[in-house]
């Protein structure tokens, strides 16, 4: 939520809580021993040395994961491995599932991903370090779109600390967002005190309206849904670094590629953390075209995808802010952070693209579109 580190939400992994899972899952050998904690507030996860190697343990609460839902980033995950694309196994249970319940919990363990865990330590929504860097992430998030066509599960429905294109694709995005509300109370009890129809209808809908009429033309595939510098490894610390595996599938949804596309633009092209702090977010235009150009040396964009990018930009945080609201706001209950998601999040980033900065990425998009041949 900021540059400064904060106290994670969930209490950290333990060394003997980790060796009892594992044990579950058929590897009980050597004591289990936590050698890194993720920092991320959201969730409590650690690489885990057992039986002389490594594997990585991810701990939810019922409230924000359930073992049906993790299911469906599994299913993915055996999915783009089998097309070929690296994401790390995930290990099964003796009976062929994939998740050990305990109590609230519910525990989900990988294979160690291929290459060097780069960004480990680098903030979200802070940018790529090289253009090559972004230019090779376009073209494996290329890949991973390509694999991912053939993925035939449906939509995942709104929860918790999800993605998904559910309001910005409806027909009536104002009254799909009250029924969202409705089906979630913790969401809904935090919108019926916000003038949110009010907000909604200045910053949102103008860009969905320019939007809808492109939709019949983009598809739909299953997206990663977070496709930023820390969600990828790397094949050396050097600045113009392959990417050797896509890791943390957990807001994967069924969308569109010109969706996900925009999602990685927005996580890693705009300063977000700087507006925050003065008002500012400057938009990185050379990691944009590096992105892109990365992306369509795999998989050219049609007319219609390469339209929709500056459409989508303002509105494609939608439904995942509105998950992070509920998750503060009747999670964890962190009325500060629900107010920040909401605001900062919601708001902040819509009106943001309103602004001479956002303009000038929205711009560039734009000619970046017009100037260039369009394939079916």
């Amino acid at each position: 939520m900021g540059r400064d580190l904060v106290v994670p939400d969930w209490p950290p992994l333990t060394s003997e809580e980790a060796g009892a899972v594992l044990a579950r899952y058929g590897r009980p050998g050597s004591p289990a021993a936590v050698r890194w904690r993720s920092p991320r507030p959201m969730s409590a996860a650690a690489l885990v040395g057992c039986g002389g190697g490594q594997v990585f343990v991810k701990r939810h609460h019922t409230l924000v994961r359930t073992a049906a839902q993790l299911s469906a980033e599994h299913a993915l995950t055996d999915h783009l491995r089998a097309a070929g694309v690296a994401v790390p196994a995930v290990l099964r249970l003796p009976d062929g599932g994939s998740t050990v319940a305990s109590g609230d919990y519910v525990y989900e363990v990988h294979a160690l991903a291929g290459g060097i865990d780069l960004y480990r330590d680098v903030l979200s929504w802070e940018p790529f370090t090289s253009a090559q860097h972004a230019r090779a992430a376009g073209a494996a998030l290329a890949r991973f779109h390509l694999a991912s066509a053939t993925f035939g599960l449906p939509e995942r429905p709104p929860a918790v600390l999800t993605n998904s294109c559910a309001v910005s694709t409806a027909p009536d995005p104002l009254g799909e967002l009250a029924r969202l509300a409705a089906q979630r109370p913790g969401l809904a009890s935090y919108l019926d005190k916000r003038a949110w129809r009010d907000d909604f209808t200045r910053y949102h809908l103008p860009a969905i309206g320019r939007l809808a009429p492109l939709l019949p033309g983009l598809g739909r595939l299953w997206g990663h849904g977070d496709w930023h510098p820390s969600n990828l490894t790397w094949t050396s610390a050097s600045p113009d670094a392959g990417v050797a595996a896509v890791i943390d599938l957990g807001l994967s949804n069924r969308t569109f590629a010109a969706h996900d596309l925009a999602v990685a633009i927005e996580r890693s092209a705009v300063s977000w953390l700087d507006l925050a702090e003065n008002g500012r977010a400057h938009p990185d235009l050379p990691a944009v075209d590096a992105l892109l150009d990365g992306y369509e040396g795999v998989r050219r964009l049609t007319g219609a995808e390469l339209a929709a990018l500056p459409l989508l930009l303002p509105v494609v945080h939608i439904e995942y802010a509105l998950s992070e609201v509920e998750y503060f706001a009747s999670v964890v209950r962190s009325p500060g952070n629900a107010d920040l998601a909401y605001h900062g999040y919601l708001v902040g980033h819509a009106r943001w693209f309103g602004t001479p900065d956002g303009q000038a990425l929205l711009s560039h998009l734009q000619r970046r579109a017009d100037r260039q041949p369009a394939v079916p």
